[in-house]
């Protein structure tokens, strides 16, 4: 695992942080050579179904969905 002073996180903290994030590796993060913090990738949401897209394949046409509901003389905008 790699250390590093407080001082040299705290002027590099982003780059580390993304160090950590890529490599997956934690950074052990020291005060006059004592452990203070670890920095550790964060853990991935367990994989379930997605929100986005969860009534695909459930609804069903039924009629004509080409044509206008109602007739066009029956249109407030075209009588004007």
């Amino acid at each position: 695992m790699e250390s590093i002073t407080i001082s040299k996180f705290k002027a590099t903290c982003l780059a580390v942080l993304e160090k950590v994030r890529h490599t997956g590796q934690p950074v052990l993060v020291t005060r006059r050579g004592e452990p203070i913090a670890e920095i550790v990738p964060a853990s991935r949401p367990a994989a379930g179904k997605r929100r986005l897209g969860i009534f695909a394949e459930s609804g069903k046409v039924v009629g004509d969905i080409v044509s206008p509901a109602v007739e066009e003389k029956e249109w407030e905008a075209l009588s004007r």
